[in-house]
Formats: C-alpha cells, sequence, structure tokens
C-alpha cells in the first residue's frame, strides 16, 4: 500500500549540511505521523525526529537544536535538514510512516560524517 524512499544521503564533512528526503508512493503522507530513525554499526535503531498529522514535532537530544523534519504534502515528501553534522550522526537513516496499527519503513540512506 505505501512505499518509502529516502535520498539524499552521503559522505559531508563534519559541521556540514545534509537534506534527507523520504518520498512516499501509495498513500498520502499528510494522513501519517512521520518519522526519521538511524541506526549506526553495533547500536539499535533510534528515534532521530518525528512529525504528527497536526504538524506537531519531537527530537532526540543529541540532534536537538541541529536537525529539522518537516512534511510537503504537495509533494507527498517528508525531508529531514540535518546542520553542524558530528561524526557521531553517521548512521543509515530511515523514514518510519506510522498511521494508527500500519506502519511502514523506507530502505534506508546512508550517511557518513567524516573528515
Amino acid at each position: 500500500q505505501v512505499q518509502l524512499v529516502e535520498s539524499g544521503g552521503g559522505l559531508v564533512q563534519p559541521g556540514g549540511s545534509l537534506r534527507l528526503s523520504c518520498a512516499a508512493s501509495g498513500s498520502s503522507v499528510s494522513r501519517y505521523d512521520m518519522g526519521w530513525y538511524r541506526q549506526a554499526p553495533g547500536k539499535q535503531r533510534e528515534l532521530v525526529a518525528r512529525i504528527t498529522t497536526s504538524d506537531s514535532t519531537n527530537y532526540a537530544d543529541s540532534v536537538k537544536g541541529r536537525f529539522t523534519i518537516s512534511r510537503d504534502n504537495a509533494k507527498n515528501t517528508v525531508i529531514l535538514q540535518m546542520n553542524s553534522l558530528k561524526p557521531e550522526d553517521t548512521a543509515v537513516y530511515y523514514c518510519k510512516a506510522n498511521w494508527g496499527v500500519r506502519l511502514y519503513w523506507g530502505q534506508g540512506t546512508q550517511v557518513t560524517v567524516s573528515s
């Protein structure tokens, strides 16, 4: 029913910025609470940021003030703007859609922060 495809990952230097996009098909992101998660090697997947259908947002303490999640309903896309990136931000970033008991994940996109 719903497919999520992330893009925008890559290699960036510490202090740099990166913009991740999550394009949805099969349904409208406006109907879902959306979230970005990340998983680094040897670590469990953790919540980075989420946005509700009413555009309320929540961020992990580690990224608060540096990352911004937003939704473009017209483009059916969710964005994660990442600024002031740190090496510890290195991980595979996943997009998630949640509507009631329905839960969908994207395939993930690699973000590497290194000099």
